[in-house]
């Protein structure tokens, strides 16, 4: 029974990767790498040569590549690599390390390299409690949500972005935490690396004039106390897009209840309002 290295790789440069991880690398009888291309120049670069050809692990390929990784593992070690940083960590490795779990293999981490730990550490933001989301969702109102449901929380927290959706992720943080305190992270430990330290809106103007390019890691203070009640134009609305959605009225009343500061009988009363248009007033909550 073969064992499934966890190999964490360089999220840029070179140099951050362990000898640990580069024995490993040169001894694994297989290795399944996210981006074959990345991992070739990375074994280039320390002239290893692997014993049979790299197998491609990646979102698309997971599926028809899982099994034959699992057989692999019945006979020898794998070594699991992302395109850059920890591999199971917003890529496809969580089904695969699922999986050798479930057929009794041993899994082994090998330690290194992580954009999100990296930027949280130089961030200069509380890093004792934190909270990582990965990927904001494409569209704003979805985004908002996701924001929405940890706005109370005093956890920092932890988002991943691309350049050209930085700027409208930038606006829904403030328009649903307000402008809070934050760091954005860019191209880390590369040639060009930024690390952009101030509040939401000195972001937003920031990255306005500097268009960003590259990888981008958001940081974002938690909550500091108690939140700002909401009006009830906005509660409205909020239920309003939540029922278009085909939300159920409970998990509208239960979701809205911790981000608004409103009880949930109101929140309730208001979902049940809408929902039957029974009242097109606004009774209690003009």
């Amino acid at each position: 029974m073969g064992t499934l290295y966890l190999v964490a790789t360089p999220i840029g440069n070179l140099e951050d990767i362990t000898h640990r991880a580069l024995r490993v690398l040169s001894e694994v009888p297989l290795i399944a790498a996210e981006d074959i291309r990345q991992t070739r120049k990375l074994l280039s670069h320390y002239q290893i040569a692997p014993s049979q050809p790299l197998i491609s692990y990646y979102e698309h390929s997971k599926k028809s590549q899982l099994e034959r990784l699992i057989a692999a593992l019945d006979v020898g070690d794998v070594a699991l690599v992302s395109d850059a940083g920890t591999p199971g960590i917003n890529d496809p490795g969580f089904e695969l390390i699922r999986s050798a779990l479930a057929a009794g293999h041993k899994v082994s981490p090998i330690p290194g390299p992580s954009a999100p730990m990296a930027a949280l550490t130089a961030s200069g933001l509380p890093s004792d409690s934190f909270l990582y989301l990965g990927y904001l969702p494409r569209k704003s109102v979805q985004r908002q949500r996701i924001i929405g449901e940890v706005a109370s929380l005093s956890y920092t927290l932890i988002f991943l972005e691309t350049p050209h959706r930085l700027l409208a992720a930038l606006d829904d943080l403030i328009a649903v935490l307000g402008d809070r305190e934050m760091a954005v992270a860019r191209e880390m430990t590369k040639l060009h690396e930024e690390f952009f330290r101030g509040s939401l809106s000195e972001a937003v103007a920031h990255f306005t004039a500097q268009p960003p390019r590259g990888e981008i890691t958001l940081i974002v203070a938690g909550a500091s106390g108690e939140g700002e009640k909401w009006s009830s134009a906005r509660l409205r609305d909020e239920v309003t897009v939540a029922l278009s959605e085909g939300e159920k009225p409970s998990q509208i009343a239960r979701r809205l209840t911790r981000q608004s500061g409103w009880s949930r009988r109101e929140v309730y009363n208001l979902v049940t309002q809408l929902q039957n248009q029974a009242d097109p007033g606004e009774g209690n909550f003009s």
